[in-house]
């Protein structure tokens, strides 16, 4: 998988779907040559031209004027030598420059994948599963090494990356960019897609021509956002779902990222994603390294469906961990929509009975269950019982849970503290905030320093403390707003730079010891719904709560989004009551648990008030569930038509036998005189027989010619739910004889 070719100074990593190749080029410096679709070897093509560009200074040391940084297709990039474009790093030195001149030294080749210290990351559970590459970069005036690290998969489209900055010598660095990636693409009409957005409205799709200049897709909020996902697809411009070639990127991190995207005046592009350098500073000391965050990168050459198979296979196979990693999640009900703060005993367990008898299997308490916590501007940071409000303790009602055969969850947002709590009574320096300035409020809360030790063994304290005495089964985690007056009062001056990306450290630490210590705890999640959806924050809770609008309309765009990069098995979807709490739209039962079955499904309303014509669909809807769970799950998910561009959003699952497949088609809004449309189904077996409702078809005919889909004649939002069955293979000839 990983080619040396010592002599000629060339790298070719490769497996059966990509090829990525570089080069030792003069000077000692890495360039980037190719990548794309796999070739068995390389002589040499795409070498880069000497060509005499006026005003591209030639590289320190050289002899031949028609060789420069500024235009070489590079793997690594500084600035100060050459290249205007955006460095992948820069280092602030003793002496006061900021140029870092980052050399080739040597190799090495590593069966396996090593683990990054500190940081969530992409695992293999074999050595053969994977190669890794490191090319060791130095600075020898500086003192310092880069070990840029290349993990190439032997059966995925993958190729990871990360990269950690050694200082072998006796002076002090501060590191004020350190990307995870850089990758150079030569000249070419382009396109990226993004998943932007805001709280109720996550992972918008948005597409654009990539021209001169440069385009910044960012967070700076301490999370990985709302407003802005930590994914990045490069696509060329005739790509669809199923054609074209598409790279996609995506890093492993739950903080303040940055990703660009620059096209230089010759028409090449230069990508980059990592920790976000605005506001970052990280003092280097003799013989410390910094370990940037892993970026896995996926290539397909036929389309955008190709890349997110990828994703989801990578992320639900060797990203998540533990004991949920593979299994069947239960169909829970969450009483936030159903009661908000306004509970009691008596009010909880009437639900509790009611939903068991739906044949819900999990019921989770969310906010108001601590403290003194009646509404949403106390007691955060006090994660004791409620005692006026649950007199008999949390322990009485997750027995009484499982009495009725259920598991009981609990809601906790443990990053945060109320201004009216006993906590920041005791403690208000724990709050990230500046000495002598206003704290700014979100959801009236403050947020909690977990770059500090004392402040993450409070919470782990108070948490374990809860989780020892009652026999928790699941915990949806919670996070409700966003960094501000970003300062630490234990840090000197000098490292308050430090503070965001020691908090994501802090919060990893805390989630790997709470997920090791109750591995028999289901986590889930939350940041106001998907405010940090993130692949850092799977590797911990295989879940999360994919957005707080649960309106099965916006869900279409919202859950479409976040397929292209997320595994169905890690989104959060949920039934809730009509009208519905965010959009006020009325839809009906049947399309809100359609809709909601792309996803790990659940309900979120108030289970005591259904009708009993409306328990009957939600009995029906559980059933369906559960009988097609692993299929619905952890099977392979195709995307049929786009709820970004069509009236009509459809998808479809295969299971993992290949055996059953399941089809939702919905219709938005009705039309008078509608046409009758076509809908054609992927990834079948072409030499299979497949039944649906009595009729037999084979695969063939179910993906090329199609099926014709009645329009509506039940009005608006309106859905259709399809179950096929592979029954025998075929040879040709009439299907339904």
């Amino acid at each position: 998988m990983i080619h040396v070719n010592e002599t000629e100074g060339i790298f070719h990593l490769t497996n059966r779907h990509y090829s990525y190749i570089l080069r030792i080029e003069e000077g000692q410096v890495v360039a980037q040559e190719y990548f794309g679709q796999p070739i068995k070897t390389y002589h040499g093509a795409r070498k880069y031209p000497r060509i005499d560009r006026s005003f591209s200074p030639n590289f320190p040391d050289a002899t031949d004027r028609l060789f420069s940084l500024d235009t070489l297709l590079q793997e690594y990039p500084g600035y100060g030598t050459g290249d205007y474009r955006s460095p992948a790093q820069q280092i602030k030195h003793e002496d006061g420059s900021d140029v870092t001149d980052f050399r080739y030294r040597s190799y090495e080749r590593i069966n396996g994948k090593p683990k990054l210290d500190g940081l969530p990351a992409t695992y293999i559970e074999m050595e053969e599963e994977a190669q890794t590459l490191v090319l060791i970069l130095e600075d020898a005036k500086e003192e310092l090494e880069l070990r840029l690290a290349y993990t190439v998969f032997r059966d995925r489209p993958i190729l990871s990356r990360s990269v950690q900055l050694h200082n072998v010598g006796t002076k002090t660095h501060d590191i004020q960019k350190l990307m995870s990636l850089s990758l150079d693409l030569p000249s070419q009409e382009l396109e990226c897609l993004t998943l932007n957005g805001t709280w109720g409205r996550e992972r918008m799709m948005e597409r654009e021509t990539i021209t001169r200049g440069i385009k910044v897709f960012d967070s700076k909020r301490g999370s990985s956002s709302h407003q802005m996902n930590p994914f990045l697809a490069i696509v060329s411009p005739e790509a669809t779902e199923y054609s074209g070639e598409v790279v996609g990127f995506s890093l492993v991190y739950s903080g303040s990222h940055q990703m660009t995207v620059e096209k230089d005046p010759y028409g090449q592009t230069r990508i980059q994603l990592g920790i976000n350098p605005f506001g970052f500073q990280w003092q280097l000391n003799p013989g410390e390294c910094f370990q940037a965050p892993e970026v896995n990168i996926s290539y397909s050459q036929h389309g955008m469906m190709q890349m997110s198979q990828a994703f989801h296979a990578l992320y639900r196979e060797r990203l998540a961990r533990g004991n949920f990693r593979d299994a069947d999640r239960p169909v829970l009900i969450n009483n936030w929509e159903a009661t908000y703060f306004d509970f009691d005993e008596t009010k909880i367990k009437q639900i509790m009975e009611e939903s068991a008898a739906l044949g819900i299997e999990l019921f989770v308490l969310d906010d108001g269950w601590f403290g003194r916590r009646d509404d949403d501007y106390s007691s955060l940071g006090d994660w004791f019982e409620y005692q006026e409000k649950i007199p008999n303790g949390l322990k009485h009602l997750a027995d009484h849970a499982h009495a009725q055969k259920m598991q009981f969850g609990l809601w906790f947002e443990p990053e945060m503290i109320s201004r009216n709590s006993q906590l920041f009574r005791d403690h208000p320096d724990w709050t990230i905030h500046i000495p002598g300035r206003g704290r700014s409020k979100g959801r009236d809360q403050y947020v909690l320093d977990f770059s500090r030790k004392e402040v993450r063994d409070n919470i782990i304290e108070q948490m374990t403390a809860v989780l020892d005495e009652v026999e928790i089964d699941y915990i949806k985690w919670d996070f409700n707003r966003n960094v501000t007056e970003v300062f630490s009062t234990a840090l000197p001056s000098e490292l308050q730079g430090e503070l965001l990306h020691r908090y994501v450290l802090g919060l990893y630490e805390v989630l790997e010891f709470l997920t090791a210590r109750y591995p028999h705890i289901l986590f889930e999640s939350c940041s106001g719904g998907g405010g940090r959806f993130d692949p850092g924050m799977l590797y911990y809770m295989p879940q999360t709560w994919t957005s707080d609008n649960t309106d099965a309309v916006a869900r279409l765009k919202i859950q479409h989004g976040t397929s292209m990069i997320y595994p169905i098995s890690s989104m959060g979807a949920h039934v809730s009551a009509v009208p519905n709490h965010q959009t006020h739209r009325k839809t009906s039962l049947e399309m809100r648990g359609h809709v909601a079955m792309a996803g790990v499904f659940g309900y979120e309303l108030d289970a005591t008030r259904l009708s009993e014509q409306e328990k009957a669909i939600v009995k029906q809807q559980i059933a369906f569930y559960k009988t097609h769970r692993r299929t619905l799950q952890y099977g392979t998910f195709y995307r049929l038509e786009s709820a970004f561009t069509s009236n009509h959003p459809a998808w479809m699952f295969v299971s993992q036998e290949q055996d059953e497949i399941i089809v939702c088609d919905v219709t938005v809004l009705s039309e008078a005189a509608a046409p009758i449309r076509t809908l054609k189904l992927s990834g079948l077996d072409p030499q299979a027989i497949y039944e649906l409702e009595g009729a037999r078809y084979g695969g063939d005919e179910l993906m090329y010619v199609g099926l014709y889909v009645p329009p509506t004649v039940n009005g608006d939002f309106d859905s259709r739910l399809y179950v096929l069955k592979k029954i025998q293979e075929h040879s040709g000839g009439n299907h339904d004889e």
